[in-house]
């Protein structure tokens, strides 16, 4: 009998739903403390997913889910950077 993988999941920092790793995107704390985009998922650092929506992330930053996920605060660039790369997604859907 084979046994099935079990897929990651993670919560978003947005609406708080826990989905699997493949539908949300990372934003990674180096340990030099600086905040990052994370397309591999596979960098050092303390990570937060948020998914892969426009809602999701207005709502994390809103709550500022992200910055208590990862501890620290998140410059400005870091929400405008995550916003480009979720319009570059929903175009490539």
């Amino acid at each position: 009998m084979k046994t099935k993988n079990k897929t990651p999941l993670r919560q978003c920092t947005g609406c708080r739903e826990m989905k699997s790793k493949k539908e949300m995107i990372r934003v990674l704390r180096t340990p030099e403390n600086e905040i990052v985009l994370d397309a591999t998922g596979r960098k050092n650092g303390r990570g937060a997913y948020v998914c892969l929506s426009q809602e999701c992330l207005e709502k994390a930053v809103k709550t500022r889910g992200l910055e208590r996920s990862l501890k620290t605060a998140i410059p400005d660039e870091v929400y405008e950077d995550l916003k480009k790369e979720l319009n570059d997604i929903e175009k490539q859907q």
